[in-house]
Formats: C-alpha cells, structure tokens, sequence
C-alpha cells in the first residue's frame, strides 16, 4: 500500500522547444508568492544545461539553490537518466516533504519510463503529466496535427522510430495537453489542431498556454495520474522501449555543443540564421553576445524555424567598463576580483551554445557558426570602437522571475 501523504510530482514534458522551460520558471515564481515548499528538477541531454541555468535565474532558487537539481549530458527517461532521478527524489525526501516536486524533462523524453518509475514509488505521487505542444511546429511541420498518424503508420510499416513516434506517443501519455504559441494560429486551424490532437489521446484535456501563465493551483488540485488509461499502452510499448533504455541520446537526435569567448558578427550571424537554420535544426539555445551589444548577456531560443533572443543580464566586464555604473568602490573591487579569475581575453563574456536534430544539419549549421564568430582583425577593429551593422531586433525580451 502506498502512503497516503506521498508528495506531488509533476512532469513537464513535451518535444524540443515547446515552452517548458518558460512554464517551468512561471510555476516556480507562483510557487514562491504562495510560500510552497517547492523542489525543481530539470533535465537538459546536453552538457551544457542551458535550462538548468536559466531556471538558476529565478529568485526562488537564488534565494535557496538546494531546490533546484539537474540532470544532464543524458535523456532522464534513459536508465542511467531514471537512476540519477531516483537517486535525487530519494535525497529530496530522505528528510524533508515538499508540497511540490516538478520535473522539466528534455525534449528528447520519453514519458513512459517516468510513469513506471513513479507509479511503484513508496513517498511520492505523480498526480499531472503535462505535454506541451508547440502550436506553431505542429501547424508547419504536420499540417495541423493531420499527418502525425499517417507518418507514424509509415514508420511501423518501415520498422523505423524517430521523432514522429516520440511525439505521438508523448501525446498520448499525457494527462493534460498544453498548446503553446497557439495565438499564432487562425481560429479554425487551432481547432482543427485540436482535434486532431484529441482523436490521438482522447482522455486528455486540452488548454492552449501563453507565456507559461498556468495556474500553480489547478495543478494542485489534480489528485492522481490515472494509470489504468496507459496500462495496455505501456505493455505495447514496453519491448521496444527496453531496447532504448541506454541509449543517453535516442531518436538518432544529434547534440553539437558551440563553444567560444569571441563575439559573434551580427550581420553574419543573421545571415547564417536564415540560410542554415533549416528544418531538420530541432533546437538550439544557450548564452551569447553580439559584438554590436558587448554588454548584453543574451540568451539564444531556437525551436523548428523560429528565433529569439532575450536579454538575460549584463556582463560583469560590462559592468566596470560603464563610466556611469553608479556602483561603490568597494563593490567594483569585488567584481574585479571576480573577473581576475575569469581566463578569456573578453572577462565573463562568451558564447555556449548547443544544437539539436539531424546529424547532417548540425554539422552544416555549426559549422556556419563557427564562422561568424569576429576574425582577428574584426577583434581589433571593435576594441578600436568600429561599429557593426546590427540587423536583429533592438528591444529584446527581458527574462523576469
């Protein structure tokens, strides 16, 4: 018999790029207002754990980094993924008993391995799995939702798996369905999108999000995840999912990792953009500085053939070089000591980015990275005050927690 005072998990699961980071980050500043007692884990299959930085931003986990945990450089619904988790739950509730526990996994994420994982857990509960859905993607990349089946029959007729059955199937494990970017979509396609969504897992309900507003308290009121609606599912699927179970990146999905001090080339940077960033680009994000705003920490958000950059913060080098930084000498110095640790020609400024999707179009893309980072004579041109022609979007979001 299972404890009847087993502590909530949520999953946010859902394909690369669908927005779970930005839910994830609104439930933890509710979270905060209503003074829960909250603990965060976040999956990121790349070493970089981007997510887990992001969500290290908000003011809950600055005030308490113990709540929030990450798992990395493997998919958590992998064995070594899934053993890492229970390794963390087990520490989590060892001695404490949080309100909440949510769980941000990456897009690569199967949801079954979880739901096993949880339903045979002694001290916590998965009550929602929520599966977010980039409307924008599923309206370009699937005729709005009509051709996910047709794709998928003709996989199980080829004997193949790819990211088509990840998406089906994360649908179709899903408690509730959450439709992200869907004011971007005319009225009657959406609910074509809907339907069609609807016929693929018929026991879900289904919202349409924006900007991550979801209500911390109708998540709380969910009691329980209703197993009985996957078991012949999970018995299906269970065979072939055992073969994927170690693998760390599965769905032949490629991770190329982008690292440099220099800044890049805006004009070329966009160039680049919109002749690369093809299809077959699932997603890419990380941290990065432009050579036109060297000092601006900016965030890099790609998913399928849309882009954003938000303003994360400003540079610490950015910081001292600023005449006007209102900021007492003692404070300067503490910075400055900071940065003296800092080995790069450029202080705390630098580029981290990693790209997922087809392996052929990682490299072709990252390749075209490489080269719009600034040359040597570029460099010496901008520590001269050369200004560079800047062609991206001058007001930028600001990521607020």
């Amino acid at each position: 018999m299972h404890d009847l005072n087993q502590v909530p998990v949520v999953i946010l699961n859902g394909f690369l790029g669908s927005g779970k980071t930005t839910l994830f980050r609104n439930l933890l500043t509710q979270s905060k207002k209503k003074e829960l007692a909250i603990f965060a884990i976040v999956n990121d299959m790349s070493e970089l754990d981007v997510d887990g930085e992001v969500l290290a931003k908000s003011s809950i986990i600055e005030e308490d980094e113990t709540i929030l945990n990450s798992i990395s450089s493997c998919v958590i619904s992998s064995k070594k993924g899934i053993e890492k988790l229970d390794e963390i739950i087990n520490n989590i509730l060892t001695n404490k008993y949080p309100d909440l526990i949510i769980i941000e996994t990456s897009g690569s994420c199967h949801p079954m391995p979880l739901i096993k994982y949880f339903k045979e857990h002694i001290k916590a509960k998965l009550s929602v799995v929520l599966v977010l859905i980039d409307s924008l993607m599923m309206a370009h990349d699937f005729e709005h939702g009509e051709t996910l089946i047709p794709n998928m029959q003709k996989n199980m007729i080829e004997g193949n798996r790819d990211t088509v059955n990840l998406l089906v199937e994360q649908i179709l494990f899903g408690s509730h369905i959450i439709l992200t970017k869907a004011d971007r979509i005319e009225g009657d396609k959406l609910k074509n999108l809907i339907d069609n969504i609807q016929k693929i897992n018929p026991y879900s309900s289904i919202n349409s999000v924006q900007f991550g507003n979801l209500s911390i308290d109708s998540i709380l009121k969910i009691r329980e995840y209703n197993y009985f609606n996957v078991q012949k599912l999970i018995e299906e699927l269970e065979p072939v999912l055992e073969i994927e179970e170690n693998l760390d990146k599965p769905y032949d999905l490629a991770t190329r990792v982008l690292s440099d001090e220099r800044p890049f080339h805006p004009q070329r940077l966009w160039d680049v953009c919109h002749q690369y960033l093809v299809k077959k680009i699932f997603r890419s994000k990380g941290f990065f500085w432009l050579a036109s705003r060297d000092k601006q920490s900016l965030l890099w958000n790609q998913a399928a053939g849309n882009i954003s950059l938000e303003f994360i913060g400003t540079w610490q080098i950015g910081i001292i070089e600023d005449l006007n930084n209102g900021l007492l000498d003692e404070e300067i110095t503490l910075i400055k000591e900071k940065l003296n640790k800092e080995s790069g020609e450029f202080g705390d400024r630098r580029c981290d980015l990693t790209v997922i999707g087809d392996k052929k179009s990682v490299d072709q893309f990252v390749n075209q990275l490489e080269s719009c980072f600034l040359t040597d004579n570029e460099i010496e041109y901008w520590k001269n005050g050369h200004q560079f022609q800047d062609p991206w979007p001058k007001n930028l979001v600001k990521i607020n927690n």
